[in-house]
């Protein structure tokens, strides 16, 4: 059964319970979000919209967004998230490479993209972006209120969802293409990952059956695999507002009564900074997205004790591959970082590379073969039935003889007192082409007691050459994770 059918059939089992909570406190029920996916379906067909036909989606997190996705992948479309605000040229690249026949955007992103006073203002806001409107592409739709931008003949979003709603005579392939999602790449080569309805239904139920979803269960969160698994289980998707501050998504966990709540590891913190105990209702915190150090696992488990704080090791390309809770990556003592026991197929090159599969691994890379195994970059071993990451490859810093591979020491250090994070960065030598290794942490700890103490946690040989405190270490992208390239340029001649 279909990803979508699995949802519609939830949805018309308990049509009066509430679904959805938006931003605003607003509240869609079950059989309205069933009639309003069923319209959205249905006019898109009625448009023209054809089997594999790629969406470009540029509509943020919202009501709106979660109707019209499902809308596009239950006609047979593929939603095409591809970040229009990634710059032109990244986004032209990628463009190519999608070849979309629909756009979906908001009427302010179109605005944005042609009207010359708004593009001025979102140029100074640092945003660049394309002229949506002018995109070879078969149709348009937009959310929200016209504008002038808007394409003419666009399709509006609330036209869609107030139309006829007809129960569909077949649900699409679910082994076809329903998302494609962009990740990584240059301009010269994007690279997006391909997922079915088939690989997202696998993913969805691993998270369900870890997080033991049910009706009555209150799930805040902005991140569609925790939402759609929080749907087909009956239970209630509370969304956070767009920007929202670390005070008002902690005053929404206490207000919505949420059960559930994800957060990206320096997210929480700065919750936590503002909101030292979370509400009791809570029964799991669910870190993921970077890793999570053990100062913010410790302030999680301490501002949450009835809750089962959890951190999740996933990939874009398939996701979960093990969860592991907080007490249990703190009491892991031993080198690396504990992961968990694994939810996939699991296996390892002759250099420790771990290597994925099983049925929630996305079909393949846009342009490529279909995958049976992905190869991760990450460095790993099972130890008693768990994962543990030992690092990742293409952050090995080299020092004459000796790999260091900073993810298997960065845990044993997190853990010291008065190091809130820490990170290594390496420093290339022209001369030489070997690395001066520098240890870069937050926190209250002095640098020469910190050297003293590392002693006591790590190989003679991964001991660093310099140990510098530093206000924050730089991140990047939407996960906030760690951009070690940008922490070497700090201390770079």
């Amino acid at each position: 059964m279909s990803l979508v059918r699995r949802l519609l059939d939830q949805a018309a089992a308990t049509p009066d319970a509430v679904a959805l909570v938006a931003a605003d406190g607003s509240e869609l029920a079950y059989g309205d979000l069933r009639r309003r996916v069923l319209a959205v379906r249905h006019g898109l067909l009625d448009a023209g919209l054809e089997a594999g036909d790629g969406v470009l989606f540029s509509v943020r997190p919202s009501a709106e967004s979660l109707v019209l996705a499902l809308g596009v992948v239950a006609a047979g479309g593929v939603v095409v998230f591809a970040d229009p605000g990634a710059g032109p040229e990244m986004f032209t690249a990628r463009l190519a490479l999608a070849k979309p026949r629909w756009s979906a955007a908001e009427a302010v992103v179109y605005a944005g993209s042609r009207v010359a006073p708004v593009r001025a203002y979102a140029r100074r806001r640092g945003l660049l972006l394309p002229n949506l409107a002018e995109l070879p592409v078969h149709g348009h739709v937009y959310t929200g209120r016209w504008l002038p931008g808007v394409p003419r003949g666009a399709l509006p979003y609330a036209a869609l969802e107030r139309g006829p709603a007809p129960e569909p005579d077949t649900d699409p392939d679910p082994d076809a293409p329903a998302a494609v999602i962009f990740t990584s790449g240059t301009t010269a080569k994007p690279r997006a990952v391909v997922h079915t309805q088939t690989s997202l239904a696998a993913a969805l139920d691993l998270f369900r059956a870890r997080l033991a979803l049910e009706p009555g269960d209150i799930v805040h969160t902005d991140q569609l695999m925790l939402g759609l698994p929080t749907l087909i289980a009956g239970a209630r998707w509370s969304l956070p507002p767009l920007g929202g501050t670390p005070e008002r998504f902690a005053r929404d966990l206490e207000m919505r009564g949420a059960t559930h709540t994800f957060c990206v590891p320096v997210h929480l913190a700065e919750i936590l900074d503002v909101a030292p105990r979370l509400p009791d209702a809570l029964r799991y915190v669910l870190l993921g997205a970077a890793p999570a150090p053990a100062a913010i696992l410790r302030r999680a488990v301490a501002a949450a004790p009835a809750a089962e704080v959890l951190s999740v090791y996933a990939m874009t390309e398939i996701l979960p591959v093990a969860i592991a809770s907080a007490r249990d990556k703190l009491a892991h003592t031993g080198p690396g970082d504990l992961l968990g026991a694994p939810l996939t197929d699991v296996a390892f090159t002759d250099d420790g590379e771990l290597l994925l599969a099983g049925p929630s691994l996305c079909r393949g890379y846009l342009g490529d073969p279909p995958l049976t195994r992905l190869a991760t970059g990450d460095l790993a071993r099972l130890e008693n039935g768990r994962l543990v990451l030992d690092g990742r490859k293409k952050d090995m810093l080299i020092r004459g003889e000796f790999n260091l591979y900073p993810g298997l020491y960065e845990p044993a250090i997190n853990a010291l007192p008065g190091v809130t994070e820490a990170a290594y960065a390496g420093v290339p030598d022209p001369d030489t082409g070997d690395e001066e290794v520098v240890l870069a942490y937050v926190g209250d700890a002095d640098p020469d007691a910190l050297r003293r103490a590392l002693r006591d946690v790590l190989d003679h040989d991964a001991l660093p050459d310099r140990v510098v405190r530093v206000p924050d270490l730089p991140r990047s992208g939407r996960g906030r994770k760690l951009d070690r390239a940008a922490l070497a340029e700090r201390f770079s001649p």
